[in-house]
């Protein structure tokens, strides 16, 4: 059997939008699952979408995608270059649009501008194209030699037949058959001597003996003339693995500038690497069980890619939220406050013990930026309303909760140890001792000292963190608002 071999062949135009990342770690867990090999190839003949440092980009995701390669720029593995533009130097490309002329599956093109304006034009599957006429098809070889003596430009096209079908098989799609006349004859060299994206394509793929190509299904039109290609030259087509279109949440083809299209800014809205990977695995793919939390390696093992589907797939930003949430309470605590830290330092300038407060937020965040309204009360207590006071199920009330606060004063003014066992056990006994249940002192007491209905921790861990001063501040604080609340109910009576 021969061994798989995938490639990712991306060109450097920018970032990494979610659906190029989902190509390259579908190829890799397809090559992976099998013990095959997964392959980087760059593309990067269109000069005219190339961007400084995109190639740097294209690696540093991958890296940190956890989607290794095994031959690349970087790595020889006997097939190389595996830059298009370097593999334009070694005439390759040229080499085999040769070998099609002399075939007659190709031919010489030395139409100008203003005559391939003048040709007709067709709509094909709702697009306007304009449909080459064949016009240099007929050229002697006598006028062809004349040209290329006098320096003509040209481009070298394809000979689609007129007539008949062209059919391809796809994984998932079964066979699909086009009309041999929606071909039209695809240039396959440009004058500027670089090969056509579609052209270098099938010519890498077939010299790097590459046996299974993944890509978007919005290839698959084109896909036909690759075929074509392949059969001209009398190689074995790859396998194709046509993948569903990824959609936003209004069911929209999801957009490349859009706010978290790409790896890296997701990664800068504070989602981990893991769970980003984790939830692209199923856009388009599904285990046999129900399970949705997969490690690379569990994916590597698991990926089947007949059970990827032809459904589009939804990027429910929702559910990436929810699973970032599961990576985040599953995480090492150290690597975790790492990561939490410039979240935590930008919320508290303080002096306070920024490791306590992660500890309480781990479980509760789903991505790093919600830390900072989480935490935010530490560094300041906001302006709250006393109605907040008011909790049908504790059973507080202003008048309940004002009593209770002015029961504690004077206890946590006389009380030194601020640990947070040492307060709970403090505060449980008042309770005990005065017959309240311990929700019926810890709400009034924790919106004293938060401001907040909710807090990523219970009252007494609170004032350990905040320490006795600030503890007390707040709770005299509550104490006067809820003052100032009875005189206005009082005073509305009146």
């Amino acid at each position: 059997m021969t061994k798989i071999r995938t490639r990712y062949a991306p060109s450097p135009t920018g970032k990494m939008h979610v659906g190029n990342l989902r190509t390259a770690l579908y190829e890799f867990l397809i090559a992976k699952h099998e013990g095959g090999d997964f392959m980087l190839r760059i593309e990067d003949t269109d000069q005219n979408r190339y961007v400084e440092g995109a190639t740097e980009i294209i690696y540093r995701t991958l890296e940190m995608a956890g989607i290794t390669h095994d031959e690349g720029p970087d790595r020889d593995g006997g097939y190389g270059p595996y830059v298009q533009s370097e593999r334009v130097k070694t005439g390759i490309y040229m080499k085999y649009a040769k070998e099609l002329i002399d075939k007659g599956e190709a031919y010489y093109c030395f139409c100008d501008k203003e005559r391939l304006a003048s040709l007709k034009t067709e709509v094909v599957e709702g697009k306007e194209i304009t449909v080459y006429d064949k016009h240099c098809l007929g050229l002697s070889k006598e006028e062809i030699a004349a040209n290329l003596a006098a320096g003509k430009p040209f481009v070298i096209r394809q000979n689609n037949p007129a007539e008949g079908t062209t059919t391809y098989h796809d994984e998932l799609y079964g066979d699909i058959t086009v009309e041999n006349a929606e071909l039209d004859d695809m240039i396959l060299m440009k004058s500027d001597g670089y090969p056509t994206y579609n052209f270098a394509n099938v010519v890498d793929d077939h010299t790097m003996n590459i046996t299974h190509v993944v890509r978007g299904n919005e290839y698959i039109s084109s896909s036909p003339k690759y075929t074509r290609l392949y059969e001209a030259f009398g190689w074995k087509s790859p396998v194709y693995i046509h993948l569903p279109l990824i959609t936003d949440e209004n069911h929209k083809k999801l957009a490349k500038r859009g706010g978290a299209s790409s790896f890296e800014d997701l990664l800068e809205g504070g989602f981990v690497a893991e769970a980003i990977v984790n939830f692209i695995a199923l856009l388009g793919w599904s285990p046999e069980d129900n399970r949705e939390i997969f490690s690379l390696e569990e994916l590597i093992k698991e990926f089947d890619y007949h059970r990827i589907s032809r459904s589009p797939a939804v990027f429910d930003i929702v559910k990436l939220r929810w699973m970032n949430g599961e990576y985040l309470k599953a995480m090492d605590f150290d690597a975790f406050y790492e990561m939490a830290k410039p979240y935590l330092k930008k919320a508290i300038t303080k002096d306070l013990d920024l490791v306590k407060i992660a500890g309480m937020v781990k479980t509760r965040i789903e991505v790093f930026p919600d830390i900072l309204q989480m935490v935010d009360f530490f560094e300041e207590l906001p302006e709250y309303d006393p109605a907040m006071y008011v909790h049908k199920k504790m059973k507080t009330d202003l008048a309940s909760s004002r009593k209770v606060l002015g029961e504690l004063l004077p206890l946590l003014e006389d009380w030194e140890d601020y640990s947070n066992d040492s307060l709970y056990r403090m505060l449980s006994e008042y309770a005990e001792q005065n017959g309240y249940k311990t929700g019926y002192v810890m709400w009034p007491l924790r919106t004293a000292v938060s401001g907040k209905q909710m807090t990523p921790a219970g009252a007494t861990e609170i004032l350990e963190v905040l320490g006795k001063e600030e503890s007390l501040k707040r709770i005299r604080k509550g104490i006067e608002l809820l003052d100032a609340a009875a005189a206005g109910e009082s005073g509305e009576h009146d």
